[in-house]
């Protein structure tokens, strides 16, 4: 899918949406101004920037959540049902359910030409893969099955040596 489309998409879908933490009290006149400045806040952003600040948007909801192999919710999430996840409620956009499929999706990219919102792989063992999404200067959001769901660099000492492959999913 054309990455602009996806961002009009987007802006659209983030200039109607409304916090769901607001208590029911709260008036229409400051739903309304609120969805007003989130309009003019992402409608003079590039299209990375957008990106990046929907993508920052989705790790703050998730961040801190443990690691869970299987899980898909708060109480505990694994690194492929995050991206599955975020790519969801962030781009409208279903990919599949395991790191084994989600790697079958898209297409390669080189590492030195990484885009906010690219797919990133790493072997971790034998057969055991790990997926992230990058999300500009190096740093990608993943579950780590240490610290729950963090950011990390692509440089790390771990990450480093283990990074496998891109994939574009948004195009």
């Amino acid at each position: 899918m054309n990455r602009v489309l996806i961002c009009i998409s987007i802006l659209f879908l983030a200039a109607c949406s409304t916090s769901s933490n607001r208590e029911s009290s709260t008036s229409s006149s400051t739903k309304a101004s609120d969805v007003k400045n989130q309009r003019t806040q992402t409608s003079n952003m590039s299209e990375d920037n957008l990106l990046f600040y929907l993508l920052r948007k989705e790790f703050s909801k998730w961040q801190g959540t443990p690691y869970r192999l299987g899980g898909n919710s708060k109480k505990g999430i694994d690194c492929s049902a995050l991206v599955q996840n975020i790519y969801r409620d962030s781009f409208n956009i279903t990919l599949p359910r395991t790191t084994e499929t989600q790697v079958e999706q898209g297409y390669l990219v080189y590492r030195n030409q990484l885009q906010i919102g690219d797919l990133v792989f790493f072997k971790t063992g034998w057969n055991t893969r790990h997926v992230g999404i990058y999300i500009g200067n190096e740093e990608f959001i993943h579950a780590s099955t240490s610290q729950g769901v963090i950011t990390s660099s692509l440089n790390n000492v771990y990450w480093k040596p283990r990074y496998w492959q891109a994939k574009r999913i948004l195009d």
